[in-house]
């Protein structure tokens, strides 16, 4: 649930441990320190698919206490009655019955904040001031019900449900002492939800908030919950008054509301639905709930959401009584709505395949309603019109509409075909059903499937499709199953061929019939779409034919399909004598037609077939059929339909087949059809026959159905649009002619009677549409002249004229009725008209006929157009059209135009209108405008992606995502992205039988060049602000599904994604030798001998002196950043003041180089010191900055950026999104910090200074362009003031340091003896020992390297970790860089031979050390120091140079000063620890004493160190050099490096604050937290080398045990863990590192023990700091919020108070004044603050949020927050006033309440309403 927050749980009033996991909160793309990468978008869609999918755990998982039995009540059966045809539950196979228990009450006490899923909050904004605030529950997801209270999202877990709202009485309300006079004009806060109105009441507490209570007894789905909240006008519906109806007052009660502004439109919107609701009721059964609710609101990405007794609407349904289109819409839509609580509310389907059912029920008994209300008519045209929409797709690409074997919901993009094809579907049933069985259809199924569902036999009110077949075969006694395998289980639809003939011997007419499957024949190569698709390969069935014989009878006959070719004889009825015209009957005819034109009436209703058209004037006056061009027939034409045995035959005339009919029959049949048959399907059918038949005969038959009033007007307008089919040059565009001649009738009628209308001029006369039916025909009449087009596509110049004259003359003045939508269809028209419809063909064999450019009369015209259009789009401006549907309509004019390369496509034309504060609408077609013009500039998509992410309409951010995939498409198809690649082909086709497969290639290498045009397009495929932005957007946590799944698509299609391997952890390699090789040495004192190469493995050669330098693989950064490792600084040689010759070179970090020794130079090349070849310098220092100075900037610049004022500077100013346009003509230089970040990268500050001046510009550019007062000024002082005390602080600490370093250096001069001449060692890695020059070993060491401790020189070791053992090898290069400035360094003493008692003796001093640290660490240095030394020629002095970390930390002590946990090392100094073991007792040369001083080098983040190669025991002693201890560093007992060999340190130097960390306790056991981490760790797949403790033989390692001492394993450690071994965590955080070092130390890197130790470090790091982490336990901050809110709440009642602002408050009677922050304005106390400063202000919510944000360590520190929040209304108010006396009564109840608290006896209250059949959801909502 996105947004909620789960604060406890109950189960049967018992408190109870509970999970709230929120997956999709956690999605991320890579490793967590990763770079989003764009072409990992398919690891993205995987994840997201991984977080979405079902799961059992699911998101909430509460632990049922050991208080709560679960007791087990019987059996329940699995119905009530358990039908044997229904479709088995998919968790219940078979099984009638299941085990009950006894009912159990949870209690989830939860908020809700920003909820990104369902649920909707609409207020005002800067763009839309006016907008009234309401809230709502949206269906914005299909699991919406989840995201705003906690259910299983499931529609077949239903319950009883009731409702407690608490909202503010008035919005607008301010003033109390005004409440009188705010009431009669402020509308009161209103609660509409699902269920019932039980009462609303007054809050007992407070005057200004109201309680709703609802209660929905029948059991409901939670995704059919809804309410909405707002100050919403109410309409009562009126009930239906009818004289008969007996149960008039039974009728439910119906309810409107709408939004203030609106409360006019809404009894007209609604009218119908009483109605309906009547319908309905009489027809399927009673009404299945209490009452209906509807309600309109804005912002509503469906344009409903239906819910039990409830319906929420968009506000776009609403419309006055002056519309005429919308309120057909209206209608249809209420209708429907109100129809889904019967089927798709009460009646669920029971299985997802089953939704085809509901639906269509819906759908079908909403067409029945609007055949009353709108007539049989509408209903049929309607009927037809969606069969040819179903035939036109359901030819291979849609499946069945019931699909057992699918287990998912229906997929988006064909449930509207769907809900198409299903009610179709249901119609041809019904019509079967009625002719074959003994009953009427489904007009007796549906009464009893209702009365089912009522009364409690269908189980669980859900209907499955074999039920519903059964139900039907009971109730009709008809078999569907035939019927159902065809158009229910399987797809396609069949398309039949007829053609018919007269067998006059016979007395017969031979028809035959041709069945086509088009799906079937689509799909007959491919197994696999058969299968899943099912398309039926033939139809069988019976289809009814009506032959209208020459007599003017109808006769019916049925046809049996069995095969898909058939030759049917029908007989005839008539005997042949009769068909002759000149019969008695014929003439009889005759003669009462004419009796009918001369106006006799009773003589035109006894003819039951008469023509239509007689009395029409223009046909019977000659001069007037002239003036219209009426064409009779020739007499030719005469004898053929005189000597026809028939007048006209239907197929399928009782509608019984969704299928493509082709029955071929003479013209004058077709005529006689549509003149003479009253069913509007035939007369449909008619004319479509004709209009593929242009004749002077069909434009004048055309002509007289649209001027004849008594054809519907849908059939009269559908004549207007095939009328064009008879405007061609073969009929001198006769078909023109009467287009234009029917609609002079709207205009002024010309001056001279024989004007030719191809030039005439056409005025219209003012609009009156109140018959719609003649407005109707007049906007299909302009539709159709705008279809006339010449043979070169380009529509005739008169067209044109017209079309703009009707714009510029249009006249609305005395209409009652909006012509909005009139003038959109000739702005729609003028368009098309415009554009030629010939295409743009590239290649033509005859280059002379390609199509003309525009003329100047074109040109002209176009001009006219488009200001006539724009004339309109201003004056939308000033008078808005419903919904600016006139604006829409010009943006849609321009866009036409500019794709057809007309006007210029630029999106200056509708950027404008896509912003926020135009009508939503507007905005959607100003996005399409703007998505087919060059958008893709950095600028404009900046501005799009901004819009997805966070624009304040959820419809408007779905429409922009999912049209941005369209659009990159749609401008690659059409040419507006060049193609780099050799194009193909195509202009010249040989036709040699392979063209099939050559369109299939060639379609197939169409997208591929379509995909590489796009991802190699600089401005879109490599657009880096697409590539930077596009995933963190669709991976943000407040995305919206939707645009989430849109921008993967867009990626999918943009970038090429990355294969995803198995996951891995990506592990930085450092420095880390590939070949190892000693240089020869040059003698210094004593000759040596040449050291020969070491590979990896080798012993080491023995030496008659010393040993070679220890190789150490030790990871080091030498950079803040982990994954980018800048270069070291160049090698320096220091020359010291005074009697310094020793230098040591800076090593540089290079990965796997190949290290040698640098030979030591003696006085005769001394000069050659200052010209050792540098290293390379790191990037950020290239300018001369020095590492310190860098440290500090960057320490700075990520405190600077991490600030809650710096996000308005962290950008560069962009002057679209940032609403700036002047900008870069204020402000020349601009600056901001993630330039200064780029500048500090790249090495173009030269010191601090130049960092320091470009901050301030950033800070005066702020303060310039931004007005004193403004927003921004403010920020920019916050900001400067943060960054000048900081560097203030920092400033001075360098001060300190600086003289700091200079006593210390003077002291160290002043007391070190002159070290041997003329020696330069060679580099060395920071903090490692150098022996010298080899000598003599008896044989090789042990080293045992320990990196990343803080312990100080000197102090006792308690239980350290086991050391890592490296072998020893030749001198390397360090693997880390140093500060830039080292300070001076004295050379190490002179040797000394070691007696063999050393060893001894440090045993015995780490046994005492160990005892004295426990005493005091930090007291006895000096004494430890002393007793170290054994026989020494000189004292060693070391100055302590303080890290640039070291100083840093000094200047921000709160966040250094935290102890960091056991582990990897987290300061920035890196130390090498050297201990001999004491079993070895063997004598090392003098000279191995001589080790450099360990210079700190900063790491800011802790990694993984490589283990060194193992050695044998025997080693020499070395000695440890002193190390400064750094901040964070490891708690008092975490290992100590002890001080060997005669080596003493002058202690003199007060101790650096770092060492503070030292006396820090330790943190007591916390045994579950440690298992929890174990657990973790366990899970891992790369844990299983570590389950278990080596063993040297079955693993293959004999000689581990020799080389790691301390072995340690994670079964080892659990194993302690239960055995109570563990007194602290840091006890507990060393062995489990000790495992690490274990490995490193053993395996070398880069082998898959050191991968696995890599993953399973990591991850304790992310564990441990969980488990360390210091904060209240969540017993305590539950029982602390539990205090806060029975302080502030009444201690029997508690609500969750519900917000329309969507915030979450608190009142209480006596803390009221404590509940909000103090406000010396609002509050008329503006000296508050000088009494009371700011920062001890406090108030119950900024305390219930420093709880809530775990900012307590304590419960102390709570408890003094209340109490400094009570002491400060005491002192600011006084003891004895009012404010006062509360202040004392609050804190008396606070007290009770801690002390109830701590002793435990607080009472909880408990649910009631136990032990009900069903349990209830009780939701408070927040």
């Amino acid at each position: 649930m996105s947004g909620t927050a789960i604060h406890s749980v109950t189960v049967s009033g018992h408190q109870t441990d509970f999970t709230h996991v929120d997956s999709l909160a956690t999605t991320t793309s890579g490793a967590a320190n990763e770079a989003i990468d764009c072409h990992r978008h398919l690891e993205v869609k995987r994840k997201l698919y991984t977080a979405l999918q079902e799961g059992d755990e699911g998101e909430l998982a509460i632990a049922i206490p050991q208080e709560v039995p679960l007791k087990q009540a019987g059996h329940m059966a699995t119905g009530a009655v358990f039908s044997e045809a229904a479709t088995p539950e998919p968790q219940t196979p078979g099984a009638p019955s299941v085990l009950e228990f006894a009912p159990i009450t949870i209690n989830i006490a939860y908020s809700l904040r920003n909820p990104v899923d369902g649920f909707e909050f609409v207020l005002p904004t800067d763009a839309y001031p006016y907008r009234v605030p309401h809230a709502y529950t949206t269906p914005s997801s299909p699991d919406a019900a989840r995201c705003w209270v906690p259910c299983v999202d499931n529609m077949w877990e239903k319950c009883t449900w009731e409702f407690e709202f608490v909202v503010p009485r008035y919005l607008e309300e301010r003033d109390p002492s005004q409440d009188d006079e705010e009431q009669s004009d402020t509308i009161p806060t209103l609660v509409v939800c699902s269920g019932d109105l039980v009462e609303q009441v007054a809050h007992p507490w407070s005057s200004n908030k109201t309680i709703f209570l609802f209660s929905q007894t029948v059991l409901t789905s939670v995704q059919h919950i809804a309410f909405a909240a707002g100050p919403f006008h109410l309409h009562a519906i009126p009930a239906e008054s009818v004289a008969d109806d007996v149960s008039g007052a039974a009728q439910p009660l119906m309810y409107a509301f709408c939004l203030p502004g609106h409360e006019n439109l809404l009894p007209i919107s609604t009218a119908s639905l009483r109605q309906a609701m009547s319908f309905y009721s009489t027809e399927f059964g009673s009404y299945p709930f209490g009452s209906y609710k509807i309600v309109f609101v804005d912002q509503l990405p469906n344009q409903r959401f239906d819910s039990s007794t409830f319906s929420i609407v968009t506000t776009d349904l609403l419309h006055g009584d002056d519309a005429i289109e919308q309120a057909l819409e209206t209608r249809h839509s209420l209708a429907h709505a109100l129809a889904c609580q019967w089927a798709g509310i009460n009646i669920l389907p029971k299985n997802w395949s089953d939704t085809w059912l509901v639906n269509g029920l819906a759908f079908y008994i909403t067409g029945l309603f609007l055949r009353k209300l709108l007539g049989n008519n509408e209903y049929r045209f309607r009927l037809k019109k969606d069969m040819q929409r179903v035939l036109e797709l359901d030819v291979g690409a849609m499946p069945p509409i019931c699909q057992p074997q699918v287990l998912e919901p229906p997929d988006a993009a064909t449930l509207p075909f769907l809900n198409m094809k299903a009610p179709l579907v249901l119609h041809i049933l019904d019509r079967r059903l009625g002719k074959s069985g003994t009953s009427l259809g489904l007009s007796r199924v549906l009464p009893k499937l209702f009365l089912s569902a009522i009364s409690g036999e269908m189980q669980n009110n859900a209907l499955s499709t074999h039920a519903f077949l059964r139900l039907c075969r009971k109730v009709s006694g008809v078999d569907p199953r035939s019927f159902a395998e065809q158009w229910i289980y399987g797809s396609g639809c069949p398309s039949f061929g007829f053609s018919a003939t007269f067998n006059r011997k016979k007395m017969a007419v031979e028809i035959t019939m041709r069945q086509d499957a088009p799906a079937y024949k689509a799909m007959e190569n491919n197994e696999v779409s058969k299968v899943l698709m099912k398309p039926v390969p033939f139809f069988e069935g019976q289809m009814t034919i009506r032959i209208h014989e020459a007599d003017g009878t109808p006769y019916e006959h049925v046809l049996d399909i069995r095969t898909a070719f058939k030759r049917y004889e029908v007989p005839f009825n008539t005997k042949y004598k009769r068909v002759r015209r000149n019969t008695k009957r014929y003439l009889a005819r005759q003669a009462a037609a004419q009796a009918a034109a001369d106006g006799d009436t009773e003589a035109a209703e006894a003819m039951g077939m008469v023509d239509m058209g007689f009395g029409l004037e223009v046909w019977e006056k000659e001069q007037e059929r002239e003036n219209w061009k009426v064409a009779d027939w020739t007499e030719e034409d005469e004898g053929t339909m005189s000597g026809a045995t028939y007048e006209w035959i239907r197929m399928d005339a009782d509608f019984e087949w969704i299928a493509n009919v082709k029955f071929d029959q003479p013209d004058f049949m077709w005529v006689s059809q549509l003149q003479r048959d009253r069913d509007v399907v035939a007369q449909l059918e008619a004319i479509h026959a004709l209009a593929e038949k242009p004749t002077a005969i069909v434009s004048s038959t055309l002509t007289k159905t649209v001027l004849v009033s008594n054809y519907y007007f849908r059939i009269r307008s559908e004549a207007a649009i095939a009328l064009v089919s008879c405007a061609i040059r073969k009929l001198d565009f006769l078909g023109l002619f009467h287009l234009f001649k029917l609609f002079l009738r709207y205009c002024y009628d010309p001056e001279d009677p024989n004007q030719d209308l191809f030039a005439h001029t056409y005025v219209p006369k003012p609009n009156e549409f109140s018959d719609f039916g003649e407005y109707f025909v007049r906007k299909n009449l302009i539709n159709a002249i705008s279809r006339i087009r010449f043979e070169n596509g380009k529509s005739p110049s008169v067209v044109r004229q017209f079309l703009i004259d009707q714009l510029r003359y249009n006249d609305n003045t005395a209409n009652p009725y909006s012509d909005g939508f009139y003038i959109c269809t000739i702005i729609a028209a003028a368009s098309s008209a415009t554009v030629s419809i010939a295409p743009p063909e590239r290649g033509e064999l005859l280059p002379s006929e390609v199509r003309t450019e525009q003329n100047a009369e074109d040109a002209e015209l176009l001009k006219q157009s488009k200001a006539e259009v724009d004339r309109y789009r201003s004056m939308d401006r000033l008078i808005p059209s419903t919904h600016n549907c006139v604006t829409i309509a010009a943006l849609e004019f321009h866009m036409v135009l500019g794709i057809a390369g007309l006007i210029p496509n630029h999106p200056r034309i509708f950027f404008p209108l896509t912003r926020d504060g135009n009508y939503t609408q507007v905005r959607i077609a100003a996005f399409d405008g703007l998505f087919l013009t060059k958008w893709y500039t950095p600028s404009i998509m900046r501005y799009v992606l901004a819009v997805m992410a966070n624009d304040s309409s959820r419809i408007v951010r779905r429409h922009v995502a999912r049209s941005i995939c369209h659009s990159l498409v749609l401008l690659a198809q059409m040419g507006e992205m060049k193609s780099s690649l050799k194009e193909t082909e195509s202009l010249l086709i040989e036709e040699d039988g392979t063209l099939p497969e050559k369109t299939k290639e060639s379609k197939k290498s169409e997208l591929d060049v379509m995909l590489k045009v796009l991802r190699k397009d600089r401005e879109v495929g490599k657009n880096e602000i697409l590539r930077e932005f596009l995933m963190p957007i669709a991976l943000a946590p407040d995305a919206d599904q939707e645009v989430r799944w849109c921008l993967l698509k867009l990626a999918d299609v943009l970038t090429r994604a990355t294969a995803e391997t198995a996951p891995t952890v990506k592990i930085h390699i450092p420095s880390t030798p590939v070949t190892e090789v000693v240089p020869q040495l040059p003698p210094v004192k004593v000759p040596v001998k040449t050291v020969r190469t070491l590979k990896s493995g080798d012993p080491l050669p023995k030496s008659p002196l010393t040993l070679s330098n220890p190789s150490t693989k030790l990871r080091l950064h030498a950079s803040p950043a982990p994954d980018a490792l800048p270069l070291p600084p160049a090698p320096r040689v220091e020359h010291p003041k005074k009697n310094v010759n020793v230098a040591f070179a800076v090593p540089p970090p290079i990965p796997k180089t190949k290290v040698k020794a640098p030979k030591p130079l003696n006085t005769k090349v001394a000069p050659q010191t200052t010209t050792t070849k540098p290293g390379h310098v790191p990037k950020a220092q290239i300018s001369g900055m020095s590492i310190t100075d860098l440290r500090i900037c960057r320490n700075a610049l990520k405190k600077l950026r991490g600030h809650k004022s710096a996000f308005v500077f962290n950008q560069p100013v962009d002057p679209i999104r940032d609403h700036a346009p002047n900008y870069f003509d204020v402000i020349k230089d601009p600056m901001d910090l993630s330039t200064m970040n780029a500048k500090l990268e790249a090495g173009m500050y030269k010191d601090r200074a130049a960092f320091t001046a470009n901050f301030r510009l950033m800070i005066s550019n702020a303060k310039l362009y931004n007005s004193v007062g403004s927003f921004v000024h403010n920020e920019a002082i916050t900001l400067e003031l943060f960054f000048e005390k900081q560097w203030a602080i920092i400033a001075k600490t360098l001060e300190a340091v600086n003289n700091n370093n200079k006593g210390k250096a003077l002291a160290s001069a002043a007391v070190a003896p002159p070290p041997p001449p003329s020696r330069v060692l060679p580099p060395v890695p920071k903090a490692f020992p150098t022996p010298p020059p080899p000598t003599a070993a008896p044989s090789r060491p042990i080293i045992k390297l320990k990196v990343g401790t803080h312990s100080k020189a000197g102090t006792p070791e308690p239980a350290p970790p086991k050391p890592r053992l490296r072998k020893i090898k030749g001198p390397e290069k360090p693997s880390a860089s140093a500060p830039a400035d080292q300070p001076p360094v004295d050379a190490p003493p002179p040797p000394y031979v070691d007696d063999g008692s050393h060893d001894i003796l440090q045993e015995v001093l780490a046994i005492e050390r160990e005892k004295d640290e426990k005493r005091h660490r930090l007291h006895s240095e000096k004494d430890k120091d002393k007793q170290t030394v054994n026989g020494t020629s000189g004292k060693r002095k070391k100055a302590d140079a303080m890290s640039e970390d070291d100083m840093l930390a000094l200047a921000t002590p709160s966040k250094k000063e935290r102890p960091s946990p056991p582990g990897p090392s987290s300061s920035g100094v890196a130390k090498v620890k050297l201990v001999v073991p004491s079993t070895s007792k063997v004598t090392a040369p003098s000279t191995s004493k001589l080790s450099p001083p360990s210079i700190p080098v900063p790491t800011p983040k802790p990694t993984p160190t490589p283990k060194p190669t193992p050695t044998p025991k025997p080693a020499p002693t070395l000695h440890k050099p002193k190390k400064d201890k750094p901040a964070g560093s490891l708690p008092a007992d975490a290992p100590r490096a002890s001080l060997k060999g005669k080596e003493k340190e002058i202690l003199s130097t007060p101790p650096v604050p770092k060492q503070k960390t030292a006396s820090i306790p330790v943190t007591p056991i916390n045994e579950k937290k440690c298992k929890e981490v174990m657990k973790a760790l366990q899970k891992l797949p790369e844990a299983g080398i570590f389950a278990r403790p080596v063993n040297p033989v079955l693993d293959g390692c004999p000689t581990y045990l020799e080389e790691i001492a301390h072995p340690m394993d994670f079964g080892t450690i659990v194993t302690k863990l239960g055995q109570n071994k563990y007194v602290t965590m840091e006890d507990f955080g060393k062995d489990v590192e000790l495992v690490f070092s274990n490995c490193r130390q053993f395996n070398p890197p880069t082998t898959y023990p050191i991968t696995c130790t890599d993953v399973c470090e990591r991850a304790f790091k992310k564990e441990w700091l969980k488990a360390v982490e210091k904060k209240l336990s969540w017993v305590e901050k539950r029982g602390l919020l539990g205090v806060m809110t029975a302080l502030v709440k009444d201690a029997m009642q508690v609500f969750i108070i519900f917000n329309i602002t969507g915030m979450t408050t608190d009142l209480a009677s006596s803390s009221f004044v404590f509940r909000e922050p103090v406000d010396p304005v609002m509050l008329g106390i503006p000296t508050y603050f000088d009494v009371i400063p700011k920062k001890n202000a406090r108030d119950l919510r900024t305390i219930r949020q420093k709880l809530e944000a775990d900012k307590y360590d304590t419960v102390e520190a709570f408890v003094a927050d209340i109490d400094l929040m009570l002491d400060n209304a005491i002192t600011f108010n006084g003891v004895t006033s009012e404010v006062g006396q509360v202040s004392i009564t609050a804190r008396n109840r606070f007290n009770d309440l801690m002390e109830n608290w701590r002793s435990g006896s607080s009472k909880k209250r408990k649910d009631g309403d136990k032990g009900t059949p069903q349990p209830m959801k009780k939701v408070k909502l927040s």
